[in-house]
């Protein structure tokens, strides 16, 4: 087996100053650390148990299907008011799904979709049987 100590998910937007400002101020990421100067630095953010690290440039967006962010929050409402207010594009606004989580969307700048997701108290991955 594998000791994985930690983990990060990779991004490599089109406009990093643009990501971000995005991940940073429309989401409130904290700040972990940045690599290198100017505008193409790197930025590595908390992301719960794990970073995201936002560095080099892509020359066009990902395909959007690629790859999803899941994001848990203590409350999917409170989160669709902070993100809307700040501007955020929300793909699809809170809802319980048939499999008992609470679901928003949204994108980052380059139209990566992001999950921010609400476990509820009462869903089974509260509680161990």
């Amino acid at each position: 087996m594998v000791d994985v100590l930690s983990s990060r998910i990779l991004i490599r937007p089109t406009d990093p100053e643009a990501s971000r400002t995005f991940y940073r101020d429309a989401l409130g990421l904290s700040v972990f650390r940045e690599f290198g100067t100017g505008p193409e630095r790197g930025t590595v953010f908390f992301l719960g148990g794990g970073f995201l690290e936002l560095s080099g440039r892509a020359e066009r967006a990902p395909d959007p299907h690629a790859a999803r962010l899941w994001l848990q929050v203590p409350d999917a409402e409170v989160a669709h008011r902070d993100l809307a207010a700040r501007g955020v594009t929300i793909l699809r606004a809170p809802e319980r799904e048939p499999w008992g989580l609470i679901e928003m969307w949204i994108a980052d700048p380059d139209g990566l979709k992001i999950c921010v997701v609400e476990v509820p108290a009462d869903h089974p991955m509260r509680h161990r049987p």
